[in-house]
């Protein structure tokens, strides 16, 4: 009877360690190297071309054409240009939105965490 406490925590400890490991990270060895992929979809699960952007302070205002609406989104300093394609995480949304530094009111703004163009 000592030894099914023991089987039991056995067969527990390799589920455990599988569900602790995050599911968008993947690693693979290649000649002794390690290399961790990242799934981007899982971390920036949003899309969109550039229609144009504008840097300010410590943002960038990306005018961006997702699922063939327009909506603008601010993230941390990015270099884009027209016609590039964005990926981006999901984030707040502000209505009515006055950028001092601008100098102008967003109808709507999505102030998101990272934003990269697509490769």
């Amino acid at each position: 009877m000592r030894s099914l406490p023991a089987l039991l925590a056995l067969a527990i400890f390799p589920v455990s360690a599988i569900a602790a490991t995050p599911s968008s990270q993947t690693s693979i060895s290649h000649t002794g190297e390690s290399v961790q992929l990242i799934a981007a979809n899982s971390q920036l699960p949003r899309k969109g071309k550039v229609l144009s952007s504008i840097d300010a302070s410590i943002y960038t205002y990306i005018e961006l054409s997702e699922n063939g609406k327009n909506v603008w989104i601010a993230a941390p300093t990015v270099k884009v240009k027209k016609g590039d394609m964005v990926r981006f995480s999901d984030g707040a949304v502000m209505s009515n939105f006055f950028s001092k530094s601008l100098n102008r009111t967003f109808e709507s703004v999505i102030f998101v965490g990272k934003a990269e163009v697509a490769k």
